[in-house]
C-alpha cells in the first residue's frame, strides 16, 4: 500500500495545484519511484489511498496496467491517519502481510531482503529503520541487539523487560504488518499505525526494526524536495528497474 492521501501542506505553494505523490524528481513523479521498487521485487498489486487532490494521483496511474501492475484505490473523504487509512483498506490485503509506504518517501531499498527480514523473524510488523543523530526528533524507534523494537515514541514494554542497552533509530515509513493488528481498530475513524504498535508492544507482541544504511528521503519540506531533485539529477539516488 502506498499512502497518497496527505495535504502536503509543509510542501505549499509547490502542492498548491498537485498532489505531493506527484511532484516529479529527475523527471519522473515521486509515486512512480514507489511503484517501480515495489514491482522490482515482484508486487503486483497495489492500493493506493486518495484525499487531496486524488483524482489527479487516479488519473496519473489509472489501473496501473502501464508499469504491468494491478493498482487500485481506497477513497478517503476524510483523512483517516496512517492507521485509519490502512484499517479502511483492510479488505485488499485478505488476511495476509502486506507492505506500506509512504507516499513522500524515496528510497534506495532491497525490499527482497526486506521481505526475507521479515518473514525469518515472525513479528507482528517489520519496521524500516535508520540511525539519524536527530531521531528523538523524528520520534524515537528503540531497539536492541537483535532488531526487537522495545518502544517508539517512549511507548511500549515496561523497563523491566529490558535486558540489555537499546539503539535509537528513526523510522524510515516502510513497513510491513499482519492486517490481523488492525482486527479490533475502529473504522472510519483518524488514528495513526504507531498507536496500534505502541499498544502491540505494550501487549507483548513481538515487532522488529530492519536497518536500512542506503539513500532516504522524506520529501517533508521544499528545501528537502530540492536536495531529492539535486540527488537524481546527479545519480545519486536512481529508479529501480
Amino acid at each position: 500500500m502506498i499512502l497518497a492521501a496527505g495535504l502536503g501542506t509543509r510542501l505549499r505553494p509547490l502542492t498548491n495545484t498537485i498532489p505531493k505523490p506527484l511532484l516529479p524528481v529527475g523527471g519522473m513523479p515521486l509515486i512512480i519511484w514507489n511503484l517501480l521498487l515495489l514491482r522490482a521485487c515482484g508486487i503486483r498489486d497495489v492500493i493506493i489511498n486518495l484525499h487531496y487532490l486524488g483524482h489527479l494521483i487516479e488519473e496519473a496511474i489509472g489501473d496501473g496496467s502501464d508499469w504491468d501492475m494491478q493498482v487500485r484505490y481506497s477513497h478517503e473523504p476524510t483523512l483517516l491517519g496512517t492507521g485509519g487509512g490502512l484499517k479502511a483498506a483492510e479488505w485488499f490485503f485478505e488476511q495476509h502481510p502486506f507492505l506500506v509506504i509512504n507516499g513522500d518517501t524515496l528510497i534506495d531499498l532491497d525490499v527482497k531482503t526486506l521481505v526475507k527480514f521479515h518473514q525469518t523473524h515472525g513479528g507482528v510488523a517489520t519496521l524500516v529503520l535508520r540511525d539519524d543523530p536527530q531521531a528523538a526528533q523524528w520520534g524515537a524507534v528503540e531497539s536492541d541487539a537483535q532488531n526487537r523494537i522495545f518502544r517508539i515514541n517512549r511507548r511500549g514494554r515496561s523497563q523491566a523487560e529490558l535486558t540489555g542497552p537499546l539503539v535509537q533509530r528513526m523510522f524510515a515509513g516502510v513497513h510491513i504488518l499482519h492486517p490481523s493488528i488492525l482486527h479490533d481498530a475502529p473504522a472510519d475513524r483518524p488514528f495513526s499505525i504507531i498507536d496500534t504498535y505502541t499498544n502491540e508492544l505494550a501487549r507483548g507482541s513481538s515487532l522488529f526494526g530492519f536497518l536500512h544504511a542506503a539513500y532516504w528521503s522524506d520529501i517533508g519540506t521544499v528545501a528537502r524536495y530540492a536536495q531529492a531533485q539535486a540527488d537524481a539529477e546527479a545519480g545519486v539516488i536512481v529508479p529501480t528497474t
